[in-house]
């Protein structure tokens, strides 16, 4: 797993956690310094990096101020960014608490699919074709008391995320491509989640989940193997506590341009 986040500094940082029992550090490296302006990002999606000899592509979205942005630089083999490119897609988000993109892997057909948690609970979904134009907006309330949220599953027909709620409910929640958009819930584990402000999921097998819960209060994050998700029967085994430390503002996950989620 490859644990990303934003410094205080506006840096990009990934750590490479081994799955072993307990889990182990393998790498904590800067991977560009100064991408953003200091301080000022506040929310981010997961980051996709094409590699090429020179160094990865980097490409997703984040929050600054009341504004998303489209953020792209090249990391070469140093820490340097080179071609940075911060597009600004519109306003309005200065009262988002969540945002996440799932972007199709390579054997699928081309699908971007966006969504924005509202602090009033609405979640929202756009489209963005291969222009980043962001299209069919839509939005389904009930979703206030969720704390932290990671995507585990996306297929042609549907995306999954796994979610927290501040009462320390786990939930799968499925949403159907079609529209209008209709979420389905489902109960995971009714306690002892509420102490993960974050939470970042990698594909794990054919079927599972690597689910890395951070404690913000701590600086803590503990990693657990899950099941193919099936509500209350879904399996999920403890790895343990990872010997790193999570002090940044913003956390994210680092994914390749073949990314398979099937979580659930």
């Amino acid at each position: 797993m490859t644990a990303g986040s934003v410094t205080a500094d506006g840096d990009h940082r990934a750590q490479y956690i081994e799955t072993t029992v307990p889990p182990t550090l393998v790498r904590d490296s800067e991977v560009a310094l100064e991408v953003f302006p200091p301080g000022l990002v506040r929310l981010s999606t997961s980051m996709r990096a094409d590699p090429d000899p020179g160094g990865s592509h980097v490409s997703g979205y984040v929050v600054i101020g009341s504004a998303l942005y489209l953020a792209r630089y090249k990391a070469g083999l140093t820490t340097e960014v080179q071609h940075a490119d911060l597009t600004r897609i519109g306003g309005g988000w200065q009262s988002f608490v969540a945002v996440e993109q799932s972007v199709s892997s390579e054997d699928s057909p081309w699908r971007t699919t966006t969504y924005g948690l509202r602090s009033d609970g609405v979640l929202f979904r756009w489209t963005v074709d291969q222009n980043h134009v962001w299209r069919s907006k839509t939005g389904y309330p009930g979703f206030a008391a969720v704390k932290a949220m990671a995507l585990i599953s996306k297929t042609r027909t549907y995306d999954t995320f796994l979610a927290t709620t501040r009462g320390g409910a786990l939930y799968t929640i499925h949403i159907p491509v079609t529209s209008p958009m209709k979420p389905v819930v489902k109960l995971v584990r009714r306690s002892t989640w509420q102490g993960f402000e974050s939470l970042i999921a990698t594909g794990c097998g054919s079927y599972g989940t690597l689910l890395l819960g951070i404690d913000k209060a701590t600086r803590t994050g503990y990693l657990y193997a899950v099941g193919h998700a099936n509500g209350l029967s879904t399996v999920i085994q403890s790895r343990g506590k990872a010997p790193a430390t999570f002090a940044d503002p913003v956390d994210f996950r680092w994914f390749l341009p073949i990314d398979r989620l099937f979580g659930e």
